[in-house]
């Protein structure tokens, strides 16, 4: 083109083999490597090669600025250039230790929750106790006297009413706040209940009889629905941000998940029933980013945490940690994991999704870690293991802009 500054070559009119060959051969004659430089120097440069061209030297020494030219070149990297987003610090020592003598040593259980009014709840055997995390004071709710050993607790969203599931068979609900025990759930788990999983009025309850039960805790004939879907003892149970699903880990080493919009019909059956796994999927933990991606990591024979896409029933990723996964807890601030570990690693584990990169390692505890929670900020991990220590870790960080809270729903359990 007459008026173009750059010249595109017709490649159909070459003939690019006889050109490689007057390029590497003269007058039949293979070219050295020297030769060919040679050759290509004196096309290039008639009058004489250029010394600095076609040479192999080291890099010459960059020439010196003047004073204010240099400070001109920091100014403008302090004012108007480019900022390096800074590495963020994950301490991996706990902050706060405290004593949980004779917590249960069982991989099935759940026995550690944090409350949206900062309360944790721990249950030590028969017995059942509250730390406040403001005033850093603890009291018991069920004494050590009870008969009964607590396999499970679980606190409802209004962060008051608490939902203990026992070796009895039976759900006692409690307002921790009148230390009043509400009523109590009998008579349809024939074994003990091992998790336990609110949606509003809605508390569902897994146990070791391989059966799910949807109890609405506001009327009298509570259950609504009996699920069925495992095999052997369930022991994870958690619903989906939006609470429209709910997934169920067994040691049948499968995963349910369940429409919760069928719940108050007949023959509910799973939606999905994810089979990757190779031991008990006891860790659940739903990405609250994105509704349909759910996290679960296997037992002992497994070691894996793997992604699933719940409304496809496709596993998205996996990543073995070389270490039984009991427990996962999404951030509620950004798309990073924190993993909880068995034999043989007895430590916590902070992951980036979704390159599955290995942030940090929180390492304190002698035996297995068994149970965590997240605080209500969403910046601090409790944990509990069977060294009889409870460790507070700060590991995400405080979000940089906060969305106003829906207010808790209040129900009647009289």
């Amino acid at each position: 083109m007459e008026n173009s500054d750059r010249f595109i070559p017709n490649r159909s009119g070459m003939d690019l083999s006889m050109s490689n060959f007057n390029l590497l051969f003269k007058e039949n004659i293979p070219l050295d490597r020297e030769q060919y430089c040679k050759c290509i120097a004196e096309h290039l440069f008639p009058e004489g090669l250029n010394p600095r061209i076609l040479c192999f030297k080291e890099k010459p020494v960059a020439p010196l600025l003047p004073t204010n030219t240099l400070r001109l070149f920091q100014q403008h990297s302090k004012e108007g250039g480019p900022k390096c987003k800074p590495v963020r610090f994950i301490p991996t020592t706990a902050e706060k230790i405290l004593d949980a003598p004779d917590i249960v040593d069982d991989y099935y259980l759940n026995l550690l929750d944090w409350s949206s009014k900062n309360v944790i709840s721990i249950a030590l055997n028969t017995a059942l106790f509250l730390w406040n995390a403001d005033t850093a004071t603890a009291k018991r709710l069920i004494s050590k006297d009870s008969r009964d050993r607590i396999t499970s607790v679980s606190w409802a969203n209004d962060g008051v009413t608490l939902a203990i599931g026992l070796d009895n068979t039976t759900v006692q609900i409690w307002d921790v706040e009148a230390e009043k025990r509400l009523r109590v759930l009998r008579d349809h788990h024939y074994s003990r209940v091992n998790c336990l999983a609110w949606n509003d009025h809605i508390l569902s309850t897994g146990g070791k009889d391989t059966i799910i039960f949807n109890h609405d805790v506001r009327i009298k004939e509570h259950v609504i629905s009996r699920l069925q879907g495992h095999s052997q003892e369930i022991c994870g149970l958690k619903y989906s941000s939006d609470f429209s699903q709910l997934a169920s880990g067994g040691n049948d080493n499968k995963i349910c998940v369940w429409n919760a919009s069928t719940f108050q019909s007949n023959n509910v059956t799973p939606r999905f029933e994810l089979t990757g796994h190779n031991a008990a999927v006891k860790a659940l933990s739903w990405a609250p980013f994105q509704k349909n991606l759910l996290a679960s990591g296997g037992g002992t024979q497994d070691k894996t945490i793997k992604f699933w896409n719940t409304y496809t029933g496709e596993q998205l990723t996996s990543i073995d940690t070389n270490s039984q996964v009991c427990t996962l807890l999404w951030s509620r601030h950004s798309r990073e994991l924190v993993s909880s570990h068995g034999y043989e690693d007895y430590q916590l584990s902070v992951w980036k999704y979704p390159s599955l990169a290995r942030i940090a390692d929180l390492k304190g505890h002698e035996a297995r870690v068994l149970y965590t929670a997240l605080s209500p900020d969403g910046q601090t991990v409790v944990s509990a293991a069977a060294d009889e220590t409870i460790r507070f870790w700060k590991v995400f960080d405080c979000p940089k802009k906060h969305k106003a809270d829906s207010a808790p729903t209040q129900f009647d359990l009289r």
